[in-house]
């Protein structure tokens, strides 16, 4: 990892970094080029959200609601038994919460009520505040804005999300309540044990394992991905910056919670996803012998992974075509284009 002047503010909690001097509206260059998680202490403090949950959760609630636009917010309410964990059913051909379309007085009513000792989960995942609570990025507004992030709310008592990971960067910050999150590096991804590629709880492939009560004779290798483990743990007002493609499990530890998340890629959207490459390899590498895997992989590494700006110097610029860095959205039009028309044959 490249190596950046880190001030005198920061310290280590167990293995990950913490700061103590970023606030949402002063994030210094460097934290973009980071690649390891960093705990952001006290970075929304003064948002007036964060502001209401530290006077009363009910004031927190009569806050959120003066943004809310009426629109029904998904929520999935899960039996008291799963312990808060969104996840699948046993047989893993469905999901162990039941989802429904609620106005969102009717989830701040629950969470404000006198929960019994193990409640029912209620969660509402990635709402995007523009969508329905118009009015809130800006009451809210950081130095990310200029990233032109998707900034979402999640919502609910408590629970846990189970091991995932997501291409965009992202700074999740706990506005109300405590948070814990549980990463670990891209790496480990063979010692996480990812589920279904097909569907998911929260639509991203997750880790098999339930953090609460590991298995560790399915799971062996899971002993492993701890080695590796780093914990944040999230008082109102603090966040955490997780790199893309970090493995992350969330837990709410608060009976009303509430998390703002902000995400954003470094490559503009004409790019499109990897993931999209990853289904269209699964589908045309995977099932080769392995002599010709090999082969593709040396290829791969040769045009992607392994890739250098100046790796086709000898070409010159007007015959380097797709092979020319950065590649702009004509290029990137083209090829998405042709890509689709051969995906019809």
């Amino acid at each position: 990892m490249k190596q950046v002047n880190i001030s005198q503010a920061h310290i280590k909690q167990g293995s990950i970094k913490q700061v103590s001097d970023i606030r949402a509206d002063n994030i210094p260059d460097w934290l973009f080029g980071e690649e390891q998680p960093i705990v952001l202490k006290n970075f929304g403090e003064s948002w007036p959200l964060v502001q209401a949950g530290a006077d009363s959760e009910q004031k927190a609630a009569d806050y959120l609601l003066s943004f809310y636009n009426g629109r029904p917010v998904n929520a999935c309410h899960l039996p008291a038994q799963e312990n808060g964990r969104v996840f699948y059913n046993e047989t893993i051909d469905g999901f162990n919460f039941q989802p429904a379309r609620v106005p969102l007085q009717q989830v701040l009513a629950y969470l404000l009520s006198k929960q019994e000792e193990k409640p029912t989960g209620m969660y509402v995942g990635s709402t995007e505040v523009e969508s329905y609570f118009p009015g809130f990025k800006a009451a809210h507004a950081s130095a990310l804005d200029a990233l032109s992030p998707l900034t979402s709310l999640w919502i609910g008592n408590k629970s846990r999300v189970a091991a995932h990971y997501d291409f965009p960067h992202n700074i999740a910050c706990a506005m109300i309540g405590k948070r814990r999150f549980t990463l670990f590096p891209p790496e480990q991804v063979v010692n996480l044990y990812p589920g279904p590629m097909e569907f998911a709880p929260g639509g991203q492939d997750v880790s098999m394992v339930d953090f609460a009560d590991p298995d560790f004779e399915q799971f062996p290798n899971f002993k492993v991905a701890l080695e590796h483990a780093q914990v944040a743990e999230l008082e109102a007002g603090d966040a955490v910056f997780i790199p893309s493609m970090w493995w992350h499990h969330v837990e709410a530890l608060s009976s009303f919670s509430v998390l703002l998340t902000h995400w954003w890629r470094d490559t503009p959207a004409y790019m499109g996803r990897p993931n999209n490459a990853l289904l269209t390899a699964m589908l045309s590498l995977r099932n080769l012998p392995k002599a010709q895997r090999k082969a593709w992989q040396a290829i791969f590494n040769h045009y992607i992974f392994e890739h250098d700006n100046d790796d086709f110097a000898y070409l010159p610029d007007h015959a380097k075509g797709m092979l020319a860095t950065p590649m702009d959205e004509l290029t990137a039009r083209r090829i998405r284009a042709e890509l689709l028309e051969k995906l019809k044959r």
